[in-house]
């Protein structure tokens, strides 16, 4: 199954949950779904059945009944799960919300929870999902077979709350576009999904900072790889029917006057995107908002990013200032520093801090790019 293939991908939360509520346990009907799925890709390219759903339960539910089965309690599974269901006769019902919070079970890490999470709910297989993370194939299935135990043993009632699965779906946004799954879409896929269920803001809030980031996604990176700043970015890339439907879908979500901290982030999002040029930014408005994310995520991050904004309204120099209340050990902070010391003059030191910026870069492309901002600094003429 490709990436392309979204509709077949999009039946798999509401084929699962028909497993699940005719009384199959969860990690069980997962893998009769994911093999019904990768027959479907065989038999659909053939002929496509006239009810693709009903085909896909019908197939999952002969799938689970063989995985159940075994010498010594074939009469028992067989008394409770021998009925097959008729073709077409499902319960409208959608469970979509249920699976997610499922998969951000409280008792798994968020790297466990987003892997199952694409897999339960987005329909990727294993294979997929190891390559856009990076890893082996085998461990990858590792880290999905002992989320699934966990999610066994708490039953179908137990879950994250709603901001765990909304962390979920920013961390899977976040993975970016490795691997041969754009994790990005995938995660702005899922939460639409999530936001049709839940009508909740800040779900809202969500989607818009995904679709708002998305919308520059063409013009973060050069061809060869290497990362464009903001400042230099190229805005006529940038996608302007995803700006709007972000906007749009922040503006509806702030007029209920439930602001979040995914509002929040989002407001920023919007406040650069809608800027002819980096100069054009409304930096006052940045700072108020990163002043009211603080009151929900007071993270080292927004810290780091406010600090920036401060040194465009009011100077490096203050920008510096309020950056010294950041832990000199925070990932990125020498990066902010480098670029706020460049900006009042400090090149000598800025090179220095951008080579520190390198190494401790948490990627190659990142490294790379801190690395070519120390070299441009260093070949600069100093003066007398």
């Amino acid at each position: 199954m490709s990436v392309g293939d979204v509709e077949l991908r999009q039946l798999v939360p509401h084929v699962l949950s028909v497993l699940v509520r005719r009384g199959a346990d969860f990690a069980t009907a997962e893998d009769a779904v994911q093999e019904a799925l990768t027959r479907a890709v065989a038999v659909w390219k053939v002929e496509l059945p006239s009810d693709p759903q009903a085909w896909l339960i019908t197939v999952a539910w002969r799938v689970f009944i063989d995985l159940t089965r075994s010498d010594t309690a074939r009469r028992s599974r067989e008394t409770r799960f021998g009925h097959e269901p008729k073709t077409g006769v499902v319960p409208n019902v959608d469970d979509t919300l249920h699976l997610y919070f499922l998969c951000a079970h409280t008792e798994l890490s968020p790297s466990s929870a987003v892997a199952l999470t694409l897999r339960a709910v987005g329909g990727l297989s294993t294979r997929q999902i190891a390559q856009a993370y990076l890893v082996p194939e085998a461990t990858m299935a590792q880290r999905i077979s002992r989320a699934k135990r966990v999610v066994r043993q708490s039953g179908f009632d137990s879950g994250g709350d709603l901001r765990t699965v909304m962390r979920v779906l920013y961390l899977i946004f976040n993975e970016g576009y490795s691997g041969d799954i754009d994790l990005a879409a995938e995660a702005i896929r899922l939460t639409r999904q999530l936001a049709t269920s839940a009508k909740h803001s800040e779900v809202d809030g969500l989607v818009a900072l995904m679709l708002l980031h998305h919308a520059r996604r063409s013009s973060r990176t050069r061809p060869d790889g290497r990362i464009v700043p903001l400042a230099d970015q190229n805005r006529s890339q940038w996608d302007a029917g995803l700006i709007a439907e972000g906007v749009s879908i922040l503006q509806a979500a702030l007029a209920r006057d439930q602001v979040g901290e995914y509002q929040a982030q989002a407001s920023i999002a919007a406040l650069h995107a809608d800027a002819s040029c980096f100069e054009d930014t409304d930096w006052v408005q940045i700072v108020e908002w990163y002043d009211e994310l603080r009151r929900f995520a007071d993270t080292p991050i927004v810290r780091l990013n406010r600090s920036v904004a401060v040194g465009q309204v009011d100077g490096p120099l203050a920008g510096l200032a309020a950056l010294a209340e950041i832990d000199e050990n925070i990932p990125r902070r020498d990066a902010v520093a480098a670029y706020l010391h460049e900006r009042n003059g400090d090149l000598e030191l800025a090179a220095r801090l951008y080579a520190a910026a390198a190494r401790n870069a948490p990627n190659v492309a990142e490294r790379d790019h801190q690395t070519r901002q120390a070299a441009r600094l260093n070949q600069l003429p100093r003066g007398p």
